[in-house]
Protein backbone atom coordinates (compact mmCIF):
# COMPACT_ATOMS: atom_id res chain seq x y z
CA UNK A 1 0.00 0.00 0.00
CA UNK A 2 2.28 2.74 -1.25
CA UNK A 3 1.65 6.43 -1.64
CA UNK A 4 0.33 5.73 -5.11
CA UNK A 5 -2.27 3.06 -4.49
CA UNK A 6 -2.56 2.33 -8.20
CA UNK A 7 0.94 0.90 -8.15
CA UNK A 8 0.59 -1.08 -4.96
CA UNK A 9 0.02 -4.35 -6.72
CA UNK A 10 3.00 -4.08 -9.04
CA UNK A 11 6.28 -5.72 -8.07
CA UNK A 12 9.37 -3.66 -8.70
CA UNK A 13 11.42 -6.52 -10.00
CA UNK A 14 9.22 -7.34 -13.00
CA UNK A 15 5.58 -8.25 -12.44
CA UNK A 16 3.02 -6.48 -14.63
CA UNK A 17 -0.61 -6.93 -15.47
CA UNK A 18 -2.11 -7.53 -18.88
CA UNK A 19 -4.06 -4.56 -20.17
CA UNK A 20 -7.58 -5.81 -20.92
CA UNK A 21 -9.18 -2.52 -21.91
CA UNK A 22 -7.13 -1.71 -25.03
CA UNK A 23 -9.05 -1.58 -28.29
CA UNK A 24 -6.10 -2.84 -30.30
CA UNK A 25 -5.02 -6.42 -29.85
CA UNK A 26 -1.27 -6.75 -29.74
CA UNK A 27 1.07 -9.60 -29.06
CA UNK A 28 3.43 -8.54 -26.30
CA UNK A 29 6.96 -9.87 -26.36
CA UNK A 30 8.81 -7.94 -23.67
CA UNK A 31 6.59 -7.98 -20.55
CA UNK A 32 6.85 -10.50 -17.75
CA UNK A 33 3.52 -11.56 -16.27
CA UNK A 34 2.64 -12.95 -12.88
CA UNK A 35 1.57 -16.29 -14.30
CA UNK A 36 4.95 -17.11 -15.78
CA UNK A 37 7.42 -15.26 -13.60
CA UNK A 38 7.94 -17.70 -10.70
CA UNK A 39 9.44 -20.56 -12.69
CA UNK A 40 13.13 -20.72 -11.80
CA UNK A 41 15.46 -20.32 -8.85
CA UNK A 42 16.61 -16.97 -10.19
CA UNK A 43 13.00 -15.79 -10.33
CA UNK A 44 12.46 -16.70 -6.69
CA UNK A 45 15.74 -15.11 -5.62
CA UNK A 46 14.86 -11.91 -7.48
CA UNK A 47 11.46 -11.86 -5.81
CA UNK A 48 12.79 -12.20 -2.27
CA UNK A 49 15.50 -9.62 -2.99
CA UNK A 50 12.72 -7.21 -3.97
CA UNK A 51 10.92 -7.94 -0.71
CA UNK A 52 14.02 -6.80 1.21
CA UNK A 53 14.17 -3.60 -0.85
CA UNK A 54 11.79 -1.55 1.33
CA UNK A 55 14.20 -1.95 4.24
CA UNK A 56 16.33 0.57 2.36
CA UNK A 57 13.39 3.00 2.41
CA UNK A 58 13.04 2.48 6.15
CA UNK A 59 16.71 2.62 7.13
CA UNK A 60 18.51 4.78 4.57
CA UNK A 61 16.66 7.95 5.63
CA UNK A 62 16.45 6.46 8.14
CA UNK A 63 12.81 7.11 9.07
CA UNK A 64 12.71 3.88 11.11
CA UNK A 65 15.27 5.40 13.51
CA UNK A 66 14.84 9.16 13.20
CA UNK A 67 11.05 9.28 13.59
CA UNK A 68 10.93 7.50 16.98
CA UNK A 69 14.20 8.88 18.32
CA UNK A 70 13.40 12.53 17.59
CA UNK A 71 10.06 11.96 19.36
CA UNK A 72 11.60 10.47 22.51
CA UNK A 73 13.79 11.68 25.39
CA UNK A 74 17.35 10.71 24.41
CA UNK A 75 18.36 12.67 21.29
CA UNK A 76 17.15 15.77 19.47
CA UNK A 77 17.74 17.37 16.05
CA UNK A 78 18.74 20.88 15.16
CA UNK A 79 15.76 23.06 14.25
CA UNK A 80 16.07 22.47 10.52
CA UNK A 81 14.43 20.79 7.51
CA UNK A 82 11.25 19.87 9.44
CA UNK A 83 12.91 17.43 11.88
CA UNK A 84 11.79 19.55 14.83
CA UNK A 85 8.14 18.79 14.01
CA UNK A 86 8.75 15.32 15.45
CA UNK A 87 10.35 16.69 18.61
CA UNK A 88 7.62 19.30 19.10
CA UNK A 89 4.74 17.07 17.91
CA UNK A 90 3.62 19.68 15.37
CA UNK A 91 3.27 17.37 12.36
CA UNK A 92 -0.08 16.96 10.60
CA UNK A 93 -1.86 14.37 8.49
CA UNK A 94 -0.29 15.75 5.32
CA UNK A 95 3.22 15.96 6.80
CA UNK A 96 3.38 19.38 5.18
CA UNK A 97 6.64 20.48 6.80
CA UNK A 98 8.50 17.35 5.64
CA UNK A 99 6.99 17.67 2.19
CA UNK A 100 7.97 21.34 1.89
CA UNK A 101 11.53 20.56 3.00
CA UNK A 102 11.82 17.61 0.60
CA UNK A 103 12.18 15.26 3.58
CA UNK A 104 9.28 12.84 3.31
CA UNK A 105 11.88 10.07 3.43
CA UNK A 106 12.55 11.09 7.06
CA UNK A 107 8.86 11.14 7.99
CA UNK A 108 6.24 8.71 9.28
CA UNK A 109 4.81 8.73 5.78
CA UNK A 110 7.96 6.95 4.57
CA UNK A 111 7.39 4.27 7.20
CA UNK A 112 3.87 3.67 5.86
CA UNK A 113 5.04 3.62 2.24
CA UNK A 114 7.92 1.23 2.85
CA UNK A 115 5.94 -1.12 5.09
CA UNK A 116 3.08 -1.67 2.68
CA UNK A 117 5.44 -1.87 -0.28
CA UNK A 118 7.31 -4.60 1.60
CA UNK A 119 4.11 -6.39 2.59
CA UNK A 120 2.93 -6.52 -1.02
CA UNK A 121 6.24 -7.84 -2.30
CA UNK A 122 6.36 -10.43 0.48
CA UNK A 123 2.85 -11.56 -0.46
CA UNK A 124 3.93 -12.33 -4.01
CA UNK A 125 6.75 -14.53 -2.74
CA UNK A 126 4.53 -16.37 -0.27
CA UNK A 127 1.86 -17.02 -2.90
CA UNK A 128 3.98 -17.83 -5.94
CA UNK A 129 7.45 -19.07 -4.97
CA UNK A 130 6.19 -22.59 -4.34
CA UNK A 131 5.78 -23.00 -8.10
CA UNK A 132 9.45 -22.35 -8.85
CA UNK A 133 11.58 -25.27 -10.02
CA UNK A 134 14.55 -25.19 -7.67
CA UNK A 135 16.16 -26.80 -4.63
CA UNK A 136 13.30 -27.34 -2.19
CA UNK A 137 15.37 -26.47 0.88
CA UNK A 138 16.29 -23.07 -0.48
CA UNK A 139 12.72 -22.57 -1.73
CA UNK A 140 11.29 -23.12 1.73
CA UNK A 141 13.88 -20.79 3.22
CA UNK A 142 12.89 -18.07 0.74
CA UNK A 143 9.24 -18.49 1.70
CA UNK A 144 10.26 -18.36 5.38
CA UNK A 145 12.13 -15.12 4.76
CA UNK A 146 9.02 -13.67 3.11
CA UNK A 147 6.85 -14.63 6.10
CA UNK A 148 9.39 -12.99 8.42
CA UNK A 149 9.48 -9.82 6.32
CA UNK A 150 5.70 -9.62 6.12
CA UNK A 151 5.52 -9.93 9.91
CA UNK A 152 8.25 -7.32 10.34
CA UNK A 153 6.58 -4.80 8.03
CA UNK A 154 3.18 -5.26 9.72
CA UNK A 155 4.85 -4.80 13.12
CA UNK A 156 6.68 -1.68 12.02
CA UNK A 157 3.42 -0.25 10.68
CA UNK A 158 1.23 -1.04 13.68
CA UNK A 159 3.65 0.25 16.31
CA UNK A 160 3.71 3.57 14.46
CA UNK A 161 0.10 3.91 13.30
CA UNK A 162 -1.94 1.62 15.56
CA UNK A 163 -4.86 0.14 13.63
CA UNK A 164 -3.74 -0.69 10.09
CA UNK A 165 -4.89 -2.90 7.20
CA UNK A 166 -3.80 -6.52 7.37
CA UNK A 167 -2.65 -7.35 3.86
CA UNK A 168 -1.96 -11.05 3.28
CA UNK A 169 -2.99 -11.43 -0.36
CA UNK A 170 -1.12 -10.06 -3.36
CA UNK A 171 -3.25 -7.67 -5.42
CA UNK A 172 -4.06 -8.71 -8.96
CA UNK A 173 -6.43 -5.77 -9.39
CA UNK A 174 -6.60 -2.27 -8.00
CA UNK A 175 -9.74 -3.15 -6.05
CA UNK A 176 -7.90 -5.95 -4.25
CA UNK A 177 -5.42 -3.39 -2.95
CA UNK A 178 -8.16 -1.62 -0.98
CA UNK A 179 -8.25 -3.16 2.50
CA UNK A 180 -9.91 -1.85 5.64
CA UNK A 181 -8.10 -1.41 8.94
CA UNK A 182 -8.04 -4.14 11.55
CA UNK A 183 -7.72 -3.85 15.31
CA UNK A 184 -4.26 -3.84 16.86
CA UNK A 185 -4.88 -7.25 18.44
CA UNK A 186 -5.86 -8.67 15.06
CA UNK A 187 -2.68 -7.26 13.51
CA UNK A 188 -0.55 -8.89 16.19
CA UNK A 189 -2.36 -12.21 15.78
CA UNK A 190 -1.44 -12.14 12.08
CA UNK A 191 2.16 -11.23 12.92
CA UNK A 192 2.36 -14.24 15.22
CA UNK A 193 0.92 -16.56 12.55
CA UNK A 194 3.48 -15.34 10.02
CA UNK A 195 6.32 -15.81 12.49
CA UNK A 196 5.21 -19.39 13.19
CA UNK A 197 5.48 -20.03 9.45
CA UNK A 198 8.86 -18.31 9.30
CA UNK A 199 10.33 -20.26 12.22
CA UNK A 200 9.30 -23.54 10.61
CA UNK A 201 11.33 -22.72 7.48
CA UNK A 202 14.31 -20.57 8.47
CA UNK A 203 17.77 -21.93 9.37
CA UNK A 204 19.28 -21.89 12.85
CA UNK A 205 21.44 -18.84 13.51
CA UNK A 206 25.11 -19.69 13.04
CA UNK A 207 28.36 -18.38 11.61
CA UNK A 208 27.30 -19.61 8.16
CA UNK A 209 24.14 -17.50 8.00
CA UNK A 210 24.14 -15.22 4.98
CA UNK A 211 24.58 -11.60 6.05
CA UNK A 212 21.33 -9.69 6.12
CA UNK A 213 19.14 -12.82 6.10
CA UNK A 214 16.91 -13.79 9.03
CA UNK A 215 17.28 -17.00 11.02
CA UNK A 216 14.93 -18.87 13.33
CA UNK A 217 16.36 -16.80 16.15
CA UNK A 218 15.69 -13.57 14.24
CA UNK A 219 12.06 -14.57 13.94
CA UNK A 220 11.98 -15.53 17.63
CA UNK A 221 13.47 -12.13 18.52
CA UNK A 222 10.75 -10.30 16.57
CA UNK A 223 8.16 -12.65 18.09
CA UNK A 224 9.41 -11.86 21.62
CA UNK A 225 9.37 -8.11 21.06
CA UNK A 226 6.02 -8.04 19.26
CA UNK A 227 4.46 -10.18 22.01
CA UNK A 228 5.91 -7.81 24.63
CA UNK A 229 4.26 -4.86 22.87
CA UNK A 230 0.99 -6.84 22.72
CA UNK A 231 1.30 -7.76 26.42
CA UNK A 232 1.45 -11.49 25.71
CA UNK A 233 4.00 -12.06 28.44
CA UNK A 234 4.29 -15.86 28.29
CA UNK A 235 4.62 -15.79 24.50
CA UNK A 236 7.24 -13.07 24.74
CA UNK A 237 9.27 -14.93 27.35
CA UNK A 238 9.19 -18.26 25.49
CA UNK A 239 10.46 -16.69 22.28
CA UNK A 240 13.14 -14.67 24.05
CA UNK A 241 14.34 -17.86 25.73
CA UNK A 242 14.49 -19.58 22.34
CA UNK A 243 16.95 -16.91 21.20
CA UNK A 244 19.02 -17.03 24.39
CA UNK A 245 19.29 -20.82 24.14
CA UNK A 246 21.35 -20.63 20.93
CA UNK A 247 25.00 -21.11 22.02
CA UNK A 248 26.33 -19.17 19.02
CA UNK A 249 24.68 -15.97 20.24
CA UNK A 250 26.43 -14.11 23.03
CA UNK A 251 27.05 -10.59 24.26
CA UNK A 252 30.32 -9.03 23.16
CA UNK A 253 32.74 -8.26 25.97
CA UNK A 254 32.95 -4.57 25.04
CA UNK A 255 29.67 -2.83 24.20
CA UNK A 256 31.55 -0.43 21.92
CA UNK A 257 32.38 -3.32 19.60
CA UNK A 258 28.68 -3.69 18.82
CA UNK A 259 29.06 -0.42 16.90
CA UNK A 260 32.62 -0.77 15.64
CA UNK A 261 32.57 -0.66 11.84
CA UNK A 262 35.80 -2.69 11.69
CA UNK A 263 34.34 -5.51 13.84
CA UNK A 264 30.93 -6.00 12.27
CA UNK A 265 31.48 -9.67 11.49
CA UNK A 266 32.56 -10.41 15.06
CA UNK A 267 29.52 -8.47 16.31
CA UNK A 268 27.15 -10.83 14.51
CA UNK A 269 27.12 -13.02 17.61
CA UNK A 270 25.14 -10.19 19.27
CA UNK A 271 23.60 -8.33 16.35
CA UNK A 272 20.98 -10.87 15.32
CA UNK A 273 19.57 -8.82 12.45
CA UNK A 274 20.78 -5.49 11.08
CA UNK A 275 20.30 -3.10 8.25
CA UNK A 276 23.42 -4.00 6.29
CA UNK A 277 24.82 -0.67 5.20
CA UNK A 278 27.39 -0.72 2.44
CA UNK A 279 29.20 2.00 0.56
CA UNK A 280 31.41 1.73 -2.50
CA UNK A 281 33.77 4.19 -0.81
CA UNK A 282 34.21 2.20 2.40
CA UNK A 283 33.67 -1.46 1.51
CA UNK A 284 36.33 -2.95 -0.73
CA UNK A 285 34.83 -4.35 -3.91
CA UNK A 286 31.36 -2.91 -3.32
CA UNK A 287 29.52 -1.58 -6.33
CA UNK A 288 26.43 -0.46 -4.40
CA UNK A 289 25.44 2.17 -1.88
CA UNK A 290 23.03 1.19 0.84
CA UNK A 291 24.08 3.75 3.39
CA UNK A 292 22.20 6.00 5.81
CA UNK A 293 22.42 9.47 7.32
CA UNK A 294 23.19 8.62 10.93
CA UNK A 295 26.97 8.97 10.67
CA UNK A 296 26.57 12.44 9.21
CA UNK A 297 23.81 13.55 11.55
CA UNK A 298 25.60 12.54 14.74
CA UNK A 299 29.12 13.64 13.84
CA UNK A 300 30.54 17.13 14.58
CA UNK A 301 29.66 20.06 12.30
CA UNK A 302 31.62 20.69 9.12
CA UNK A 303 33.40 17.31 8.99
CA UNK A 304 35.45 18.53 11.95
CA UNK A 305 36.11 15.20 13.68
CA UNK A 306 37.81 12.61 11.49
CA UNK A 307 37.01 9.79 13.88
CA UNK A 308 33.31 10.31 13.23
CA UNK A 309 33.35 9.99 9.43
CA UNK A 310 32.81 11.93 6.22
CA UNK A 311 30.68 13.93 5.79
CA UNK A 312 29.35 15.02 9.19
CA UNK A 313 26.98 17.90 9.85
CA UNK A 314 26.39 18.25 13.60
CA UNK A 315 22.65 17.85 13.13
CA UNK A 316 21.70 15.63 16.09
CA UNK A 317 22.81 15.48 19.71
CA UNK A 318 21.92 13.66 22.93
CA UNK A 319 20.20 15.56 25.72
CA UNK A 320 22.70 16.46 28.41
CA UNK A 321 20.22 15.25 31.03
CA UNK A 322 20.28 11.84 29.37
CA UNK A 323 24.08 11.80 29.43
CA UNK A 324 24.17 12.62 33.15
CA UNK A 325 21.55 9.93 33.91
CA UNK A 326 24.21 7.24 33.39
CA UNK A 327 26.25 5.87 36.26
CA UNK A 328 29.78 7.27 35.66
CA UNK A 329 31.03 3.67 35.67
CA UNK A 330 28.55 2.58 33.00
CA UNK A 331 30.63 1.66 29.95
CA UNK A 332 27.69 2.45 27.67
CA UNK A 333 28.31 6.12 28.42
CA UNK A 334 31.51 5.74 26.41
CA UNK A 335 29.19 5.73 23.37
CA UNK A 336 28.45 9.38 24.18
CA UNK A 337 30.93 12.24 24.46
CA UNK A 338 31.06 15.88 25.48
CA UNK A 339 34.33 16.59 23.64
CA UNK A 340 36.04 15.45 20.47
CA UNK A 341 39.43 15.68 18.79
CA UNK A 342 39.28 17.87 15.70
CA UNK A 343 41.17 17.36 12.46
CA UNK A 344 44.06 19.43 13.79
CA UNK A 345 44.47 17.23 16.85
CA UNK A 346 43.01 19.72 19.33
CA UNK A 347 40.34 18.79 21.88
CA UNK A 348 37.10 20.68 21.26
CA UNK A 349 35.29 21.34 24.58
CA UNK A 350 31.59 20.82 25.09
CA UNK A 351 30.73 24.51 24.92
CA UNK A 352 32.09 24.60 21.35
CA UNK A 353 30.59 21.35 20.03
CA UNK A 354 27.76 23.17 18.30
CA UNK A 355 26.54 26.75 17.95
CA UNK A 356 22.99 25.77 19.03
CA UNK A 357 23.81 24.94 22.68
CA UNK A 358 26.70 24.81 25.14
CA UNK A 359 25.47 21.44 26.40
CA UNK A 360 25.78 19.35 23.25
CA UNK A 361 26.53 15.64 23.59
CA UNK A 362 27.82 13.60 20.66
CA UNK A 363 26.49 10.10 19.93
CA UNK A 364 29.23 7.64 18.94
CA UNK A 365 27.20 4.60 17.88
CA UNK A 366 27.47 5.36 14.16
CA UNK A 367 31.06 6.47 13.72
CA UNK A 368 32.72 5.44 10.48
CA UNK A 369 36.31 6.74 10.46
CA UNK A 370 37.00 4.74 7.29
CA UNK A 371 34.50 6.74 5.28
CA UNK A 372 35.61 9.02 2.48
CA UNK A 373 32.06 9.78 1.39
CA UNK A 374 29.03 8.01 2.77
CA UNK A 375 29.22 5.31 5.40
CA UNK A 376 28.93 1.57 5.92
CA UNK A 377 28.23 1.11 9.64
CA UNK A 378 25.28 -1.25 10.13
CA UNK A 379 22.15 -0.28 12.04
CA UNK A 380 21.14 -2.98 14.56
CA UNK A 381 17.48 -4.00 14.35
CA UNK A 382 17.47 -6.94 16.77
CA UNK A 383 20.34 -7.68 19.12
CA UNK A 384 20.88 -10.06 22.00
CA UNK A 385 21.05 -7.43 24.75
CA UNK A 386 17.54 -6.34 23.76
CA UNK A 387 16.34 -9.95 23.99
CA UNK A 388 17.77 -10.38 27.51
CA UNK A 389 15.90 -7.28 28.64
CA UNK A 390 12.71 -8.46 26.95
CA UNK A 391 13.04 -11.77 28.80
CA UNK A 392 13.58 -10.00 32.12
CA UNK A 393 10.55 -7.76 31.65
CA UNK A 394 8.28 -10.57 30.46
CA UNK A 395 9.31 -12.81 33.38
CA UNK A 396 8.56 -9.99 35.84
CA UNK A 397 5.13 -9.43 34.36
CA UNK A 398 4.39 -13.14 34.65
CA UNK A 399 5.99 -14.11 37.94
CA UNK A 400 7.31 -10.99 39.61
CA UNK A 401 10.93 -9.97 40.20
CA UNK A 402 12.20 -13.55 40.32
CA UNK A 403 15.86 -14.63 40.40
CA UNK A 404 15.44 -15.53 36.71
CA UNK A 405 14.24 -12.03 35.86
CA UNK A 406 17.22 -10.57 37.71
CA UNK A 407 19.57 -12.95 35.90
CA UNK A 408 18.46 -11.76 32.47
CA UNK A 409 18.78 -8.07 33.31
CA UNK A 410 22.08 -8.48 35.12
CA UNK A 411 23.62 -10.10 32.05
CA UNK A 412 23.30 -6.72 30.34
CA UNK A 413 24.35 -4.70 33.37
CA UNK A 414 27.42 -6.88 33.94
CA UNK A 415 28.63 -6.30 30.38
CA UNK A 416 28.22 -2.56 31.02
CA UNK A 417 30.54 -2.82 34.03
CA UNK A 418 27.78 -2.27 36.60
CA UNK A 419 26.82 -3.99 39.82
CA UNK A 420 23.74 -6.25 39.78
CA UNK A 421 20.36 -4.57 39.94
CA UNK A 422 19.21 -3.74 43.47
CA UNK A 423 17.73 -6.76 45.26
CA UNK A 424 14.25 -6.87 46.72
CA UNK A 425 12.39 -4.79 44.12
CA UNK A 426 8.67 -5.42 43.74
CA UNK A 427 7.30 -6.19 40.30
CA UNK A 428 6.43 -2.61 39.38
CA UNK A 429 9.77 -1.21 40.53
CA UNK A 430 11.64 -4.00 38.74
CA UNK A 431 9.81 -3.37 35.46
CA UNK A 432 10.49 0.35 35.81
CA UNK A 433 14.19 -0.47 36.27
CA UNK A 434 14.14 -2.65 33.15
CA UNK A 435 12.62 0.17 31.10
CA UNK A 436 15.42 2.47 32.29
CA UNK A 437 17.97 -0.20 31.46
CA UNK A 438 16.51 -0.43 27.97
CA UNK A 439 16.93 3.32 27.58
CA UNK A 440 20.61 3.21 28.51
CA UNK A 441 21.32 0.12 26.41
CA UNK A 442 19.36 0.91 23.24
CA UNK A 443 19.59 4.69 22.93
CA UNK A 444 19.68 6.13 19.41
CA UNK A 445 18.56 2.80 17.94
CA UNK A 446 14.93 3.75 17.26
CA UNK A 447 13.58 1.91 20.32
CA UNK A 448 12.84 4.23 23.24
CA UNK A 449 9.74 5.96 21.81
CA UNK A 450 7.91 2.65 21.51
CA UNK A 451 8.77 1.74 25.11
CA UNK A 452 7.21 5.03 26.16
CA UNK A 453 4.09 4.61 24.02
CA UNK A 454 3.45 0.93 24.77
CA UNK A 455 3.57 1.73 28.51
CA UNK A 456 1.70 5.05 28.11
CA UNK A 457 4.54 6.91 29.84
CA UNK A 458 5.22 9.34 27.00
CA UNK A 459 2.80 11.98 28.30
CA UNK A 460 4.66 12.26 31.61
CA UNK A 461 8.24 11.55 30.50
CA UNK A 462 8.56 13.74 27.40
CA UNK A 463 7.74 17.13 29.03
CA UNK A 464 10.85 16.67 31.20
CA UNK A 465 13.11 15.96 28.21
CA UNK A 466 13.88 19.60 27.40
CA UNK A 467 16.84 21.95 27.06
CA UNK A 468 17.58 25.43 25.75
CA UNK A 469 17.01 24.25 22.17
CA UNK A 470 13.63 22.72 23.01
CA UNK A 471 12.54 24.39 26.27
CA UNK A 472 8.99 23.06 26.07
CA UNK A 473 7.60 19.81 24.69
CA UNK A 474 3.93 18.99 25.12
CA UNK A 475 2.78 15.77 23.46
CA UNK A 476 -0.93 15.01 23.42
CA UNK A 477 -2.69 11.67 23.78
CA UNK A 478 -3.13 11.47 20.01
CA UNK A 479 0.67 11.45 19.55
CA UNK A 480 0.82 7.85 20.78
CA UNK A 481 0.43 6.96 17.11
CA UNK A 482 1.23 8.96 14.00
CA UNK A 483 -1.59 9.98 11.67
CA UNK A 484 -2.16 7.83 8.61
CA UNK A 485 -0.89 9.95 5.69
CA UNK A 486 -3.69 11.85 3.97
CA UNK A 487 -2.36 10.67 0.60
CA UNK A 488 -3.23 7.10 1.60
CA UNK A 489 -6.71 8.07 2.77
CA UNK A 490 -7.32 9.85 -0.52
CA UNK A 491 -6.20 6.84 -2.50
CA UNK A 492 -7.96 4.07 -0.56
CA UNK A 493 -11.75 4.53 -0.27
CA UNK A 494 -12.11 2.00 2.58
CA UNK A 495 -9.25 3.34 4.71
CA UNK A 496 -10.18 5.67 7.59
CA UNK A 497 -8.04 7.91 9.76
CA UNK A 498 -7.21 6.84 13.30
CA UNK A 499 -9.78 8.29 15.70
CA UNK A 500 -7.61 10.86 17.55
CA UNK A 501 -6.53 12.36 14.22
CA UNK A 502 -9.97 12.65 12.58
Amino acid sequence: MTNNIKNVFSIAFALALVCTSCELEEEVYSSIYTENFFQTASDAEAAIAAAYGPLVGLYSGPAAVMVPDFSADQVYPRVAVSRNTLTLFTYDVNYIAQRAAGRLYESPQQIWISCFDGIEKSNWVIQRAEAATMDDGRKQQIIGEAYFLRAFYHWMATKNFGEIPIKIQASLTEAEAFVEKSSIDEVYAQIFRDLDEAIARLPVHSATLVKGRPSKETAHALYAKAALYNQKWALSLANAQAVIANPYLKLLDDVRDVFNVTREDAARTENIFSYEAESSTTVSGSTTFYGHQLTGLYGPPNNAGRDYGRPTYGSTFAYYSFFTSFDPDDERRLLLDTTYVNNGGAIVPQKNLTPITTQGVLVKKYQDPLAVSGNSINIPIFRLADVYLIAGEAEAHLNGATPLAYEYVNMVRSRAGLEPLQDGLNSDSFIEAVLQERSWELFAEGDRWYDLTRTDKFLTVIPSAVNNVYPQRTPQARNKYFPIPQDELNANPVLTQNDPWK
